[in-house]
């Protein structure tokens, strides 16, 4: 199944659109704001707590940095006025990093002080190694100012145990929030992150470990059940009380797992995509991790009967 799963990937970026949309829609909320509303008030029925994230990254301009800010400040004011359980991810290259990083940072701030006035909890996702740093500086500059800002930190990253240190040591008494996950920057090179999948999973544990013994709430994101059974003994081990941690996974991704986690008493959030850029998000995606095609096709066998019956391929 791996080497089928790997098939796909490779092919995804040259099958028709209308077909990676079959993938698309499993695990993205949709393309507007008004159908991600619709999905987050359903996952909040159904118990689960959702972050909001718009796709795009790598804008050409900053009208279009503008313009996701606008989409972005326009989510949290319904979030507030439909008492939603939901925050917001954005990535800094969305809000103009590459651009000009002084922009950039004025659109994060502008966002964190509006989310600060209706109590709603902001998380800065990491990106590729190249970002890494300024990544890094944009969180300290930002969350001295409002606490209720994140950042997302790679296990798969050499340097995350240096970052996790350094931001112990400036918040000791109260860490950041943190989301841990393995990161899926399939392309990075040998010098930057870990490529063996159980060193991966090791530094992940350990780093799991150092930031819930040292006080940091932390958003534990994985499908990865060994993960998932590793994170639960750290949790007994901890003694730790459910408002310290909470498990975090993909839309679409893992549903049963997510369901016997939040069956079992445990604080879970949904990771909600929306946004018309669902195309290079889906292949993207996929390309980095070629196993989510499994997790699509257990639910779908549609995607491949359409593509071996398409005549374009």
């Amino acid at each position: 199944m791996i080497w089928l799963n790997n098939l796909i990937a490779r092919i995804l970026p040259l099958v028709p659109k209308s077909l990676v949309k079959i993938v698309a829609k499993q695990y993205i909320a949709g393309e507007t704001l008004e159908q991600t509303i619709v999905k987050t008030a359903q996952l909040n029925t159904a118990g689960l707590q959702v972050t909001l994230d718009l796709l795009g990254e790598d804008p050409g301009s900053k009208a279009d940095c503008t313009q996701a800010l606008g989409v972005y400040e326009k989510t949290i004011e319904i979030i507030h006025a439909k008492g939603l359980t939901a925050g917001i991810s954005l990535k800094p290259s969305h809000m103009g990093l590459k651009l000009d990083r002084g922009f950039c940072l004025a659109n994060i701030r502008r966002l964190a002080e509006l989310a600060e006035r209706h109590h709603i909890f902001i998380r800065i996702d990491m990106e590729d190694a190249s970002l890494c740093q300024e990544t890094l500086d944009l969180f300290i500059l930002v969350h001295d100012q409002f606490p209720h800002v994140g950042l997302v930190i790679q296990a798969y990253l050499r340097r995350s145990l240096d970052d996790i240190n350094l931001l112990i040591d400036r918040w000791p008494n109260i860490g950041p929030n943190i989301r841990l996950c393995k990161g899926a920057y399939y392309w990075e090179e040998r010098q930057v992150v870990y490529k063996d999948p159980d060193i991966i999973r090791e530094s992940y544990v350990y780093l799991l470990e150092k930031l819930l013994s040292s006080g940091c709430f932390v958003g534990i994101a994985t499908h990865d059940e060994r993960l998932v059974f590793q994170s639960l003994k750290l949790i007994d081990k901890l003694r730790l009380s459910k408002g310290n941690y909470e498990f975090q996974m993909l839309f679409g991704v893992e549903e049963e797992l997510r369901q016997i986690l939040l069956d079992s008493g445990h604080p879970v959030r949904v990771y909600l995509p929306f946004g018309r850029e669902w195309f290079a998000y889906s292949v993207r995606r996929i390309k980095e991790n070629p196993k989510m095609v499994g997790y699509v096709l257990a639910n779908t066998k549609q995607l491949l009967t359409e593509i071996f019956k398409n005549k374009k391929l």
